[in-house]
């Protein structure tokens, strides 16, 4: 991403005041659940990256393939170096890598998924990983009511853990919630272009518009597996922009609590004139937040 995008994708949030102040801590985990990671581009390979799980390879076996340029591409807006052509919000916390995509059963055309029982399944290893937040950037797969209830009880656990999970809304352009969106633990993310308007193929709903935020996710650029750069649009690229806010909010004030850091993003968040009843959130204001987080430290 060249210098002036860059800065224009962070200054649409207000993210570079933050940033100079925290580069992240170690003990701020980021459960990345998501495609695996090129492990070894330039950018990456001093920061600190945990393998969750040995269910899937937290390494690309396929650097062509779209679960690995997904994953890459995530991880690249969070953890890459501060000097790199992506956003590098938090190269200082420590990126918990724990793939649901699948390098060899892709679909041409659609984009990566997972299964509410493998989502439940990840949510629950980066929890018991000591992950402080969960980025989820996946377009879930319907499937049985059981599957679904247990990925309920997996947002419960994390809740009931301290965990913040920040999900993609999804971008199929429909109004309403899925079981992920839904959830009073989650922080649903829709995209908008970079003057803060909205994109048409955000989803949204009543939770997404009561409980979300907004956040650019068009020409995105962050770390290729096979190349110099890459650039994606849509929810699954504007959600690590604010799980990469809440990262540096909780490394600049280490020791408040998962629902402290939760108030300092919602308080921040512009008044609506339609109040609660709109389904669409307003725009992610990290500096906001930080100033928001400052008063609620010394309640």
């Amino acid at each position: 991403m060249a210098a002036s995008a860059l800065t224009t994708t962070l200054g649409a949030i207000r993210l570079g005041e933050l940033m100079d102040r925290s580069s992240g801590r170690p003990e701020i985990g980021i459960g990345l659940i998501d495609g695996p990671v090129f492990l070894s581009h330039p950018d990456l390979v001093r920061v600190a990256i945990q393998e969750v799980s040995d269910s899937q390879p937290s390494h690309c076996l396929r650097a062509d393939s779209r679960a690995c340029r997904h994953g890459t591409f995530v991880a690249g807006v969070l953890s890459a170096r501060r000097t790199s052509i992506a956003p590098a919000i938090c190269p200082g916390c420590t990126l918990l890598v724990r793939p649901v995509f699948s390098e060899t059963d892709e679909q041409r055309g659609n984009p990566p998924r997972a299964t509410a029982q493998e989502l439940a399944e990840a949510v629950v290893d980066c929890v018991n990983a000591n992950a402080r937040l969960i980025n989820l950037s996946s377009t879930l797969v319907q499937t049985s009511t059981s599957s679904q209830s247990e990925l309920v009880a997996a947002l419960d656990y994390a809740a009931s853990r301290g965990v913040i999970t920040v999900a993609a809304a999804g971008n199929e352009g429909k109004i309403g919630t899925s079981v992920v969106t839904a959830h009073r633990g989650v922080i649903p993310v829709t995209a908008c272009d970079l003057h803060g308007r909205l994109l048409p193929l955000s989803n949204l709903g009543r939770s997404i518009g009561t409980r979300g935020v907004m956040a650019p996710g068009m020409g995105i650029t962050s770390l290729s597996p096979t190349g110099a750069s890459q650039t994606l649009g849509g929810t699954s690229a504007a959600t690590p922009l604010v799980t990469g806010v809440l990262a540096l909010l909780w490394s600049v004030f280490p020791n408040a609590t998962a629902t402290r850091i939760l108030q300092s993003l919602l308080r921040a968040r512009p008044s609506r004139s339609v109040g609660r009843r709109s389904v669409a959130p307003p725009l992610l204001d990290a500096s906001a937040a930080y100033i928001t987080m400052t008063r609620i430290a010394h309640l």
